[in-house]
């Protein structure tokens, strides 16, 4: 089921992040899902390869996601999915926070 809500940190217009379409909580990230509907990186399933489409973070924290790879149009693997998220990005582990997490938007990444 598709939804539209706010998304991003305390004051959600304030990051640049609008009304959007995410998927419903009972709703999983797959790649061969028929709608392409934004999630929060935290709520992709362990294994699955995503494209990251927003940063709803701080100015300064999306600029340091960003220098550490995980910028827009980024091609992340979810590793794990536990408290912490581990995700390959550029042939590197990186561990984030699932607060972190929810920030990073992204949608089923399906290969050429």
């Amino acid at each position: 089921m598709i939804a539209k809500r706010r998304v991003g940190a305390n004051d959600p217009g304030k990051h640049g992040c609008r009304d959007m379409k995410v998927a419903s909580e009972s709703a999983s990230l797959r790649v061969d899902g028929p709608n392409c509907a934004l999630c929060p990186l935290s709520r992709a399933k362990a294994g699955v390869e995503v494209r990251i489409k927003q940063l709803c973070a701080a100015p300064e924290v999306a600029t340091r996601m960003r220098e550490i790879g995980l910028g827009e149009e980024q091609i992340v693997k979810l590793i794990t999915g536990h408290t912490n998220i581990i995700c390959l990005v550029c042939n590197a582990r990186l561990a984030i926070s699932a607060q972190l997490a929810q920030l990073i938007l992204v949608e089923p990444f399906a290969p050429p």
